[in-house]
């Protein structure tokens, strides 16, 4: 699955911290290879995780931890990674995440429980936070006024021909070699980023130092995990049950005292004032409405075409190739567009063209052809990427100047918020629906009874896309182990439609909320990240 497009704005580097730029394409060449490896990293994790579900005997649950502690740990330390850059100096922070990240993918390719995979992977998102924020502070750095623009066209392209070939790439490792192998090969790239980082890049800090809001970071984190683990958990809790409620409740009292605590810190983690413009507020939401349809639609295509379809991991990859591939053509697109109709007109047209291909998604049976999945593909494309190039205009030209930096944080940061929480909502959705419908299908089939506890397996199986082998139910006839495969298919497909149907309203919501935001002041030396 490809990661989302964000734009981040790099604080203004301090003039007096170096007299040397070094290498310009060197540094970027530098930086673009730590930042593929996050790229390559979010892409090819969803091609493996059908095969991760299998090797570790991990439930749908355990796989939306997968993803969403990884989000989770981007999203509520990417401002905090950009102050600890100008703390310390962007060059070594950048060097710390891109060894990190590396070293986190060598220890989750060795993984022997699911669980040690999810706090590894919660371990790979905070060096991966490290990474984005250094690496657009050292080429503001490394390449001064309109240069800058030129790199970034460069940057552009490094890391969208590295995220259409992200599934092509994970599906030939899975399929050849193994899940593992798609976060060993994380390893030859850092040492190759992080031998050319110590060689060609100039360290840089900010003007001013600024101190990092410890406290905020820890009760920000708090309340997203205890919302994201509740809705993960209620479909086996039940929504009513004290644990779930439990949770719901850390999650409001933990989301006030960040409040409470962000109006009265020296130097916020997110300043209050931020969003006393109506604009960055409303763009904010947009940015997190657009993740949670993405993200959390997304979640479950591996699982439909590996599962439901039968496909290899690496025509799964190719599958879902024109999305990425699409990125490349419609992001230069994107940016005509806006500049010829204007922000609010182009993000609502391309919300809604996002709405379009999310219902075409919901449309999807089981003898789905390529060209059946390849058309909402290019259609998420082109419709997504007004929506994240027009996103600095919205949020960062919206912000007070000096809290530009702040604000391409937060816009990054909304992305992951919204990524997760539509993983574990949606995911959440999906499992319920597959649970209510599958009695219903069993018994249309006229299957024989079996036991609760094994219906009950059989369900959890469904939820992937899944379906038992004669060689898992040893004596039951082959007719009616193709006639329970059938069943969980079609409560599967039911499951997803509904997700994808979810994520069309969701997409409708956000093109109304575009219309109320007004476009900000030029922002064309803001760095756009393309990740």
């Amino acid at each position: 699955m490809a990661e989302a497009k964000t734009v981040a704005v790099a604080p203004p580097p301090d003039p007096g911290a170096s007299s040397k730029q070094g290498h310009p394409w060197l540094t970027l060449l530098s930086v673009s290879l730590g930042v593929i490896m996050v790229m390559l990293d979010g892409t090819v994790v969803g091609i493996a995780n059908p095969v991760i579900a299998q090797d570790l005997n991990a439930s749908l649950a355990d796989l939306q931890w997968v993803t969403s502690g990884y989000l989770l740990a981007l999203a509520v330390f990417l401002i905090t990674a950009g102050k600890l850059g100008d703390l310390f100096g962007h060059k070594k922070i950048f060097l710390i995440g891109v060894a990190g990240f590396a070293l986190t993918s060598l220890a989750i390719g060795l993984s022997s429980s699911i669980g040690m995979l999810i706090g590894l992977r919660v371990l790979q998102g905070l060096f991966g936070a490290l990474l984005q924020p250094a690496a657009l502070a050292l080429l503001r750095v490394a390449f001064p006024g309109e240069r800058l623009k030129m790199a970034m066209g460069a940057w552009g392209g490094i890391i969208g021909l590295s995220s259409a070939a992200g599934p092509i790439v994970g599906g030939l490792l899975v399929e050849h070699v193994s899940w593992q192998s798609v976060f060993f090969i994380n390893v030859p790239v850092g040492i190759v980023a992080l031998a050319m980082g110590l060689w060609v890049l100039t360290e840089s800090k900010a003007r001013a130092l600024s101190k990092v809001d410890w406290l905020g970071v820890v009760l920000l984190s708090g309340a997203m995990f205890s919302l994201v683990w509740a809705i993960i958990k209620a479909p086996e809790w039940g929504w009513g049950d004290s644990l779930t409620i439990g949770f719901l409740i850390a999650t409001v009292v933990l989301g006030a005292v960040f409040v409470w605590w962000q109006a009265r810190a020296a130097e916020p983690l997110v300043p209050l004032s931020l969003f006393s413009n109506a604009s960055v507020s409303i763009g904010t939401g947009l940015m997190m409405l657009v993740a949670f349809s993405m993200f959390g639609a997304m979640f479950f295509l591996t699982f439909f075409f590996q599962g439901v379809h039968g496909l290899s991991p690496l025509d799964s990859g190719l599958r879902m190739l024109p999305m990425s591939a699409g990125m490349i053509v419609a992001s230069p697109l994107a940016a005509v567009l806006l500049g010829k109709f204007g922000t609010k007109i182009t993000i609502a047209g391309g919300m809604l063209v996002t709405a379009l291909a999310m219902f075409l998604m919901s449309q999807l049976s089981i003898d789905a052809t390529f060209i059946d999945s390849a058309i909402p593909f290019v259609l998420l494309a082109f419709g997504l990427s007004p929506v994240f190039v027009g996103a600095t205009e919205i949020i960062v030209g919206n912000a007070p100047e000096d809290l530009s930096g702040v604000a391409g944080g937060v816009q990054q940061s909304a992305m992951q918020v919204g990524g997760a929480l539509g993983t574990a909502i949606l995911g959440a959705i999906v499992s319920a629906k597959v649970a209510d419908v599958y009695a219903g299908h069993w018994a249309q089939a006229k299957l024989p009874p079996l036991p609760p506890e094994q219906v009950d397996g059989l369900k959890e199986l469904a939820t992937f896309g899944g379906a038992p082998s004669a060689q898992m139910m040893p004596g039951v006839p082959e007719q009616i182990v193709q006639g329970i495969t059938k069943v969980s298919h079609l409560s599967f497909l039911d499951g997803m439609h509904l997700g994808f149907t979810v994520s069309t309203g969701v997409a409708i919501l956000a093109a109304v909320l575009a219309l109320f935001v007004k476009a900000g002041r030029k922002t064309e030396d803001a760095p756009i990240h393309m990740g």
